[in-house]
């Protein structure tokens, strides 16, 4: 018997393997205008929300994107379901994918690279390895990746597309905003996304007036009333030991 969420657009069993094929996706519009903002201003402006954790890192240096979120979830060492999210993607997306266990396999390379840079996808963020960086640098295909592995995969095990997934503390949705730079990964939530762009603009401007001041020689000591601060935690000058 055929599994019957293959046979039906009724709402599957929370518990099944599953892939959707229409999310909800924010304003390209807003999406590109908060790529060029920067993970460190908007993850600031936000809250201090959003960031995926240090353990990301860019195989590449000097990009700046932002994306739609589509998400995979994985078993480790098996990236059937990264195959099957590819046909979902879509301009304008970014390709998220998580695990449900550790995995330093190297999951994705220049193969799935050029599939992906054929429908206008705009990077990937992946809890696992990645290989052929090399090439995908190359190709001028951005990743940020737990591992660099030469450890290939199967293609064997199911898993879902466009579900929520966890990466590190945080949950991606389908349709969020993915922030990616030399800094990390930052995670705005679809719905937050105007909301964030305001706030990230006017910290924008509030740096830029900072720039200025400690451009012009102003401590920042002073500037933020951090030599109050120290008195008032007991430190004192002394002009020798």
């Amino acid at each position: 018997m055929k599994d019957p969420i293959a046979m039906t657009d009724s709402k599957p069993h929370p518990s099944a393997n599953v892939v959707v094929r229409h999310v909800d996706r924010t304003p390209v519009e807003l999406v590109d205008q908060l790529a060029p903002i920067g993970t460190a201003t908007v993850h600031e402006a936000i809250g201090r929300r959003g960031f995926l954790g240090p353990h990301l890192r860019p195989i590449q240096q000097g990009v700046r994107i932002a994306g739609n979120a589509v998400t995979a979830l994985c078993h480790p060492g098996d990236n059937l379901m990264i195959h099957a999210a590819v046909e979902l993607c879509q301009e304008g997306d970014l390709l998220v994918v998580a695990n449900t266990a550790p995995s330093n396999h190297g999951m994705f390379g220049d193969l799935l690279a050029g599939s992906l840079m054929a429908r206008g996808v705009r990077g990937l963020v992946i809890d696992a390895g990645v290989r052929d960086t090399s090439d995908l640098r190359r190709m001028g295909f951005p990743v940020w990746s737990q591992y660099v592995s030469c450890q290939g995969t199967v293609k064997a095990s199911p898993g879902s597309v466009n579900v929520p997934v966890m990466l590190g503390q945080q949950v991606v949705r389908p349709g969020d905003v993915v922030c990616c730079d030399d800094d990390g990964v930052v995670i705005v939530a679809r719905d937050e996304a105007a909301w964030a762009l305001e706030q990230s603009n006017n910290r924008l401007a509030k740096e830029e007036a900072t720039r200025r001041r400690l451009e012009a020689g102003e401590l920042g000591l002073d500037m933020y009333g951090l030599r109050a601060k120290l008195e008032e935690l007991g430190v004192v000058w002394v002009d020798h030991l």
